[in-house]
């Protein structure tokens, strides 16, 4: 993905890429459930892949809220305290997401194991999976309303030259 900058080398509208880094994590998230489904057909991939790729997806959901709970939310409540309860609502989300998550690895520890986990492993991974999609997306339309002006709008120094951790798609180098 390729990151505008503007001749003063700062990243430009930071919501519209908060809005696509959103766009990414809603297609990983399908393409998992995808998988997951296939696994539940008798098709697709194999355990080992399945838990690799659900934790993939689940390590850059958590690094995009722990950089805008570290980094942007700070920023945007110190440049516009009238956000700050709408902040703190996405913050509680970014700990019911992180419940979730945890429940999706302790399930998924059963997927990569020596011998083949049954459907009913499977379904309940798919049961938290559909869970988080739910609250994803309640939680991404809602925080998308609420701040991506205040983003596109923002001025952050520290930012300039470089995508911060909340809209990095793949891990820092």
């Amino acid at each position: 993905m390729k990151t505008p900058l503007e001749p003063s080398g700062r990243l430009t509208a930071f919501g519209n890429q908060l809005i696509e880094v959103h766009l990414w994590l809603r297609e990983e998230l399908t393409r998992l459930r995808e998988s997951v489904d296939s696994y539940l057909d008798g098709h697709g991939e194999r355990p080992r892949e399945l838990r690799a790729h659900c934790l993939t997806f689940c390590s850059a959901l958590s690094r995009h809220h722990t950089g805008e709970d570290d980094g942007a939310f700070p920023v945007l409540a110190e440049q516009l305290p009238e956000l700050r309860p709408v902040l703190e609502e996405l913050a509680r989300d970014h700990h019911m997401v992180t419940g979730i998550l945890r429940r999706l690895e302790e399930l998924l520890g059963g997927l990569g194991a020596e011998t083949e986990p049954g459907p009913a492993e499977a379904r309940r991974v798919r049961a938290e999976l559909d869970g988080l999609s739910a609250l994803l997306e309640s939680h991404f339309v809602y925080e998308e309303k609420r701040i991506v002006a205040a983003l596109n709008s923002l001025s952050a120094p520290s930012w300039n030259g470089s995508r911060p951790d909340f809209l990095l798609t793949t891990p820092p180098s």
